[in-house]
């Protein structure tokens, strides 16, 4: 109510503006928090001496970075101190916003690692660049894996069936490539395969109505066999003819290749990782950027709005899991002609499910989920690293480091994530 002059004037309740609700998710503050105390008990419980050697260049880089040596107790604590600092300073933005952003995480990994490692190889020497490079390479299924279960998702329909798709990538790019001697051909067959498994799945799930995470499991297994019994009894008793498939070889490029650490690591590579930074930053244009990517949003969004303005729901959503499968067929490649290896049974190892797991640390983006492939791909380069170094840590654990960084970034970090309102619904026209 206000009074002016004479006049008394009464503010309606409709034209009072509502209090906001702020929803914190501590979620994030307590994960950290949990590590930050088991990386200190682990330092109080086995504290090692020495220095550790960071080696930042390979032999055939043309600038020689120095190496960096790091007393191993001294900077083990120093990191886990930052990591405490980094916990307060989640649990104020939780406090004051309602959720830490992404950055505090994404710092307190790379200190907390860089702890670890110095910790883990005390008096051996931790090969950076080669790090990062198995890091990328173990990663670049994944990207393509999550950018298919992102575009999939985003249409509105769930692609359990990632693993599916990479495996039946990886056989058929194995088979062509070895009986033709062209891996080009390899790749194209690959995402042919790939789009076979997506379109089993859209006309089940789109037109039949089937479960969506049913079709998915179902289309895991069976090609899971089928590509196994195809591999017993055709492959194998023909290995030298069927599955011997070439390799892409590395396309170095100018200037690039010769950026300190990360220029060997990112532009030394095949045409596979040259297609997958493309297919990301395309796929990340057309979905924000463009009138596909606008539609391909609505359909998962809210199917029956995009239906009354003229958009084909199903029909949408129909070609793009189908888009979606080429992608991670394209990424199944990865695992027989990206390096030259034979096809070999359930070969892909649960890297589906692992690109799912990034979709959902992504939050549905691109660019998010390809962040979160990366860090699973360097959760299995660490783990190989540190196997080679012969660090301390059980043998036992080091395999099981890849799965609980999935765990850690999912239940733990990634707080309160909201996927497509229409994901995993069947549309009904009418």
């Amino acid at each position: 109510m206000t009074i002016t002059g004479d006049a008394v004037v009464t503010t309606p309740p409709s034209a009072q503006l509502p209090e906001t609700t702020v929803i914190r998710s501590w979620k994030t503050p307590i994960a950290l928090a949990i590590f930050s105390v088991l990386f200190g008990v682990l330092l109080l419980a086995a504290p090692r001496t020495g220095e550790t050697t960071f080696h930042l260049s390979t032999a055939a880089d043309v600038l020689q970075l120095p190496e960096i040596l790091a007393p191993v107790m001294p900077t083990a604590w120093v990191t886990l101190v930052i990591g405490i600092l980094l916990t307060a300073a989640a649990a104020y933005f939780v406090r004051a916003f309602g959720r830490a952003p992404l950055w505090i995480v994404a710092a307190y990994i790379i200190v907390v690692v860089v702890g670890f490692l110095t910790w883990a190889a005390a008096g051996g020497t931790v090969p950076i660049a080669g790090l990062l490079a198995g890091s990328l390479g173990l990663a670049v299924p994944l990207i393509y894996g999550a950018l298919a279960g992102v575009i999939g998702e985003r249409a509105g329909v769930v692609n359990i069936a990632i693993e599916g798709q990479l495996l039946a990538g990886a056989f058929t790019a194995a088979l062509v490539a070895s009986l033709t001697g062209q891996p080009i051909l390899g790749l194209l067959a690959a995402a042919v395969a790939g789009m076979l498994v997506a379109f089993v799945l859209a006309a089940f799930a789109i037109k039949y109505l089937v479960d969506q995470v049913i079709v998915g499991v179902v289309l895991n297994v069976l090609v899971a066999g089928l590509t196994s019994f195809l591999f017993s009894q055709v492959l194998q008793p023909n290995a030298a003819t069927l599955n011997t498939p070439p390799r892409f070889d590395r396309i170095p490029i100018p200037i690039l290749s010769e950026i300190p650490v990360l220029g060997p690591v990112l532009f030394r590579q095949t045409i596979i990782v040259y297609l997958m930074y493309i297919a990301v930053a395309l796929v990340w244009v057309g979905m924000f950027k463009t009138r596909w990517g606008l539609r391909l949003r609505a359909v998962g969004e809210h199917p029956q709005a995009a239906d009354t303005v003229g958009i084909k729901v199903n029909a949408t959503r129909f070609w793009n899991v189908i888009l979606a499968g080429a992608i991670a067929g394209i990424g199944g490649t990865v695992f027989t002609i990206g390096n030259g290896i034979a096809f070999n049974k359930e070969m892909t190892a649960g890297a589906g499910f692992i690109a799912l797991a990034a979709v959902i640390f992504g939050q549905w983006d691109p660019i998010k989920a390809t962040l979160a492939a990366l860090l699973f791909g360097f959760a299995s380069s660490l783990q190989n690293t540190l196997s080679v170094i012969g660090s301390p840590v059980p043998s036992e654990f080091m395999l099981m480091l890849p799965y609980l960084v999935t765990i850690f970034v999912v239940a733990g970090v990634v707080g309160k994530s909201r996927a497509p309102a229409a994901d995993g619904v069947a549309y009904v026209k009418g």
